[in-house]
């Protein structure tokens, strides 16, 4: 919104998102298990490859990161997450889609509805706020990163877009299986941004006082769930509201 910056969204979310995760190992193992069902080679798979850093962000030590591989992998006895993704809309109509893995889909379910009615929103069916957000990686810079190095090293590496935002910020877009490579480029020369894969909004919706407050508590009851592993929305929030109701 007009008069804050675009990089401190970023990073307060990402501040708050890993303060949620460094809480909770149980949903990262959750995803390495999974990720790793395919191959547990994590330079050839790159879903793979993201769990295991983002485990690494969050200190988990090495031996529990092999044995949620080991455990994809068949080595060992393995519980069976299922992988449901629940869409809908949370207050002010914006769209809200939660991805979980679990071993009881009828406890999920119940879980999500709850938070969802809870807080004024309701669930919809497959697809219906689907189409409003794309799968791609995104790589953001800080407004005094070098622009013409950002722009040369990573379109260099195969990028599918460098976007420059008002306030001088710097968005690298890639396609999933390329982030991770796309980041290592930038990173050996000296390019270090804030990013991930994810589900982007196209649109996004601007929300009254009221409203994204309501949102922001129905967001981190999502969150807090145990099979809930990302919750997505086109909400567009002021950094200052975000400050004020987290």
């Amino acid at each position: 919104m007009a008069g804050h910056s675009k990089w401190a969204n970023i990073k307060h979310r990402k501040a708050a998102q890993d303060k949620l995760k460094g809480k909770n190992w149980s949903k990262l193992i959750r995803e390495i298990t999974v990720a790793a069902r395919s191959s547990k080679d994590i330079a050839a798979n790159a879903r793979l490859r993201l769990a295991v850093d983002k485990a690494y962000t969050q200190n988990m030590p090495r031996d529990t990161i092999e044995r949620a591989i080991a455990r994809g992998a068949g080595e060992t006895d393995n519980i069976d997450y299922e992988e449901i993704r629940y869409e809908g809309y949370g207050p002010g109509g914006v769209a809200v889609m939660v991805e979980c893995m679990t071993n009881n889909r009828n406890r999920t379910a119940s879980d999500v509805r709850h938070a969802f009615t809870k807080y004024g929103g309701n669930l919809g069916t497959n697809g219906s706020v689907a189409y409003l957000f794309t799968h791609q990686g995104m790589l953001s810079f800080a407004p005094d990163t070098d622009e013409d190095a950002v722009f040369e090293n990573a379109l260099e590496a195969g990028a599918d877009d460098v976007i420059t935002n008002e306030d001088r910020s710097l968005d690298v877009i890639t396609k999933p299986d390329n982030f991770s490579a796309i980041k290592d480029a930038l990173a050996e020369n000296g390019l270090i941004g804030e990013g991930e894969v994810t589900f982007y909004a196209v649109t996004r919706v601007t929300l009254v006082e009221d409203n994204a407050k309501e949102l922001l508590k129905m967001l981190d009851m999502l969150q807090e769930l145990d099979d809930v592993q990302e919750v997505y929305t086109n909400a567009e929030i002021d950094i200052i509201q975000l400050q004020q109701f987290q």
